[in-house]
């Protein structure tokens, strides 16, 4: 099924064996020129059939290919992958195993992580193949990233305000976001899936991004589970005020004395002055071009919508990795790391506040090929089965962890539970939902 209508136009993608894959179908509009920071518009129809054959643009970041960081090495050395870099990136992928339109199968929609400042939706690391295999379809998608995505002004809050809006600013990555699962949610049927079976899943900045999205009275109601990896633990909240703050320093820096000046102004220029000044908030110990509490999006911190029970009533898996960036109070004690912690907390208060149950998972395979441990992002390699894309001298052990870790995803994706719909509670490698730290499931070779 590689032909597809959607709402939009026809779409024709790639048959792969056992699925179909297209890739980049644009759900909004270019935001260039006067769409430059502001909430994304929907994409205009097209006539024809849109070939969806090549992945896209990545959206407006640093360009560190090849320089040979540790994350450069690990995940962004592959050409095929390290498309243009453009603020044409609005785009989404979709890896479908439907042979109908109406199979109605669960759907999985990935955002990914990077800082809020890089990356993309279609990274070696990601592939939606072994999901399609167990009868889910995948989506991933882009954001605006960095000032482009996350920029607050007074200006910028004035003029929302001018046009009818609630007079805030910033969040554009995450009205990306949010613009990406309403058209997934709008036309994911044609493609052979259940709008009504959405699972979203992100790590890093991307689990910060579930968060945000199940936080919101904007779109928590559109998904039925949330798996957030490497998020939760580590508060950052950044309130409007401070955001528009930081967004009249940033003006004053890149030289714009109006809108004007900030829209015109080459793409470039705004992302080397964004970076400088990420950098200097990062050592300051702050925040800055991420998402903010600006009563709209975010109506409250992440963490009062979790202690008031706003937060959407959905199963949720959380976890962390053994070797997560700035975890560990106490190196290699899980009970001293403030992301395991904060998963901890998390099914605590779900217990409390919710109904539907919360699993925890903990990821200590140490990597081999060096000493990196179980580091921040290692357990994608396992999540998605892209061992094989990997440099790294795998073992046996490091395929089944993966093919066992893909197996309890795609359980929870299908059914809220990782152990399946009608799994025995006393059955070999049963996951339980978590009230206490002995209910976590720890991930390791065996």
């Amino acid at each position: 099924m590689n032909i597809v209508k959607t709402s939009l136009g026809t779409v024709q993608g790639t048959q792969k064996q056992g699925y179909a894959l297209f890739r980049g179908i644009p759900f909004a509009k270019p935001p260039i020129g006067e769409l430059r920071f502001r909430a994304p518009q929907p994409a205009e129809p097209w006539d024809g059939v849109l070939k969806a054959e090549s992945w896209p643009n990545r959206s407006m970041q640093l360009n560190r290919d090849g320089t040979g960081g540790f994350y450069e090495k690990e995940f962004r050395d592959d050409p095929e992958y390290l498309t243009t870099i453009s603020e044409d990136s609005l785009y989404l992928n979709i890896w479908t195993p439907a042979e109908s339109a109406g199979d109605r199968l669960p759907v999985a929609f990935w955002i990914h992580g990077g800082a809020f400042s890089g990356c993309c939706g279609h990274e070696k690391e990601f592939n939606g193949a072994e999901f399609a295999k167990r009868g889910i379809i995948m989506v991933t998608c882009n954001y605006r990233l960095g000032v482009f995505g996350f920029l607050a002004h007074p200006w910028l809050s004035a003029e929302n305000k001018a046009e009818g809006g609630p007079g805030v600013s910033g969040n554009y990555g995450i009205l990306d976001q949010m613009a990406a699962l309403k058209w997934v949610k709008e036309n994911i049927a044609a493609f052979g899936g259940d709008p009504d079976r959405i699972t979203l899943f992100g790590q890093s900045a991307g689990g910060r991004s579930v968060r945000t999205l199940v936080s919101s009275p904007l779109t928590k109601s559109l998904v039925k589970g949330a798996i957030i990896q490497s998020a939760i633990g580590t508060p950052r909240d950044l309130v409007l005020s401070d955001a528009e703050a930081a967004g009249v320093q940033f003006a004053e820096k890149a030289g714009a004395s109006s809108l004007d000046d900030l829209r015109a102004m080459d793409a470039d220029r705004i992302i080397q002055a964004g970076v400088s000044m990420m950098a200097a908030a990062r050592q300051a110990g702050k925040s800055v071009f991420c998402p903010n509490v600006d009563g709209y999006v975010l109506p409250d911190s992440y963490q009062g919508i979790l202690e008031s029970g706003e937060i959407a009533d959905i199963p949720y898996m959380v976890g962390s990795n053994k070797d997560d960036i700035g975890a560990a109070l106490a190196a290699g004690d899980a009970a001293e790391s403030l992301m395991y912690r904060g998963c901890l907390n998390w099914a605590e208060n779900r217990s409390k506040k919710g109904t539907k149950p919360t699993y925890v998972y903990y990821f200590k395979r140490q990597l081999p090929g060096d000493t990196a441990g179980a580091f921040h992002s290692a357990e994608l390699w396992y999540t998605f089965g892209t061992l094989d894309r990997s440099w790294r001298p795998k073992e046996p052990g490091d395929y089944e962890l993966s093919e066992r870790m893909i197996n309890y995803w795609a359980e929870f994706i299908k059914t809220g539970s990782p152990n399946g719909a009608e799994a025995d509670a006393g059955a070999p490698g049963y996951w339980p939902a978590c009230s206490t730290a002995s209910d976590v499931m720890e991930f390791d070779v065996e």
